[in-house]
């Protein structure tokens, strides 16, 4: 199968001289177009850092990050920040929705910003939001919401635009149990329609649900497990 995204010998470091810390030790990933990938690891073990620089929202000391055929590891700001609305979807743990904006707004946003139309814009972060089974809820507010809805909401936004992949970032940790494998259940039924996700959680219970677990410890890769289902 097509790799979607292939890395090599990512590090990273925090602080300088002897405050100088290292997060990401010479990590080597390739992910497979379609696949589900949860990152997992106790907390401080670099996985988050990790997801950042896979999905271009921080840049590592030295490495290659290759994404779609793209070696975005070269690209300059400019162009990492088109490659990121076109191609990429995120999904953080504290929704990012902006409190003015209605559930449809919120998912049109981005669209707008990548020069769709208001009218197709609209129209895409409708069918988003349905897709999720949020159609019923297009003119909320996000306080109007119960913390399950925003968060389906930003999923709705991360996939309004057909991203090439979806990154999470412990996307369940400030919902309860039920309300969460409801997000889960989402992010599965997204697979199934062949979307590539990788998500970062300490749960492992959750990081089981997808194809495959890769598991840090201390900024190293410890174990790498394809989940049978």
């Amino acid at each position: 199968m097509e790799q979607i995204i292939e890395a090599k010998n990512l590090i990273k470091s925090y602080g300088y001289g002897v405050n100088k810390m290292m997060v990401l030790k010479n990590l080597d990933i390739s992910v497979l177009k379609g696949q589900f990938l949860s990152i997992t690891g106790k907390s401080g073990s670099g996985k988050s850092t990790f997801l950042y620089q896979l999905a271009l929202l921080d840049v590592p000391d030295s490495g290659q990050i290759k994404i779609d055929g793209t070696f975005v590891s070269s690209l300059s700001i400019e162009q990492k920040t088109k490659f990121r609305l076109k191609k990429l979807g995120y999904v953080f743990q504290d929704y990012a929705l902006l409190p003015e904006l209605t559930a449809i707004e919120n998912v049109a946003l981005p669209l707008l910003m990548q020069g769709f139309s208001k009218k197709d814009a609209t129209h895409e972060a409708h069918f988003a939001l349905e897709k999720i089974g949020l159609g019923n809820k297009l003119n909320c507010l996000p306080n109007q919401l119960s913390g399950g809805q925003q968060q389906r909401v930003s999923i709705a936004r991360a996939i309004a635009h057909n991203p090439k992949i979806i990154f999470a970032d412990e996307p369940t940790a400030n919902l309860d149990t039920e309300t969460s494998r409801v997000v889960l259940n989402t992010f599965l039924e997204l697979n199934k329609l062949g979307q590539t996700i990788v998500m970062v959680t300490h749960e492992k219970e959750y990081a089981a649900m997808a194809d495959r677990t890769v598991e840090l410890s201390d900024g190293v890769i410890i174990s790498d497990i394809i989940n049978r289902k």
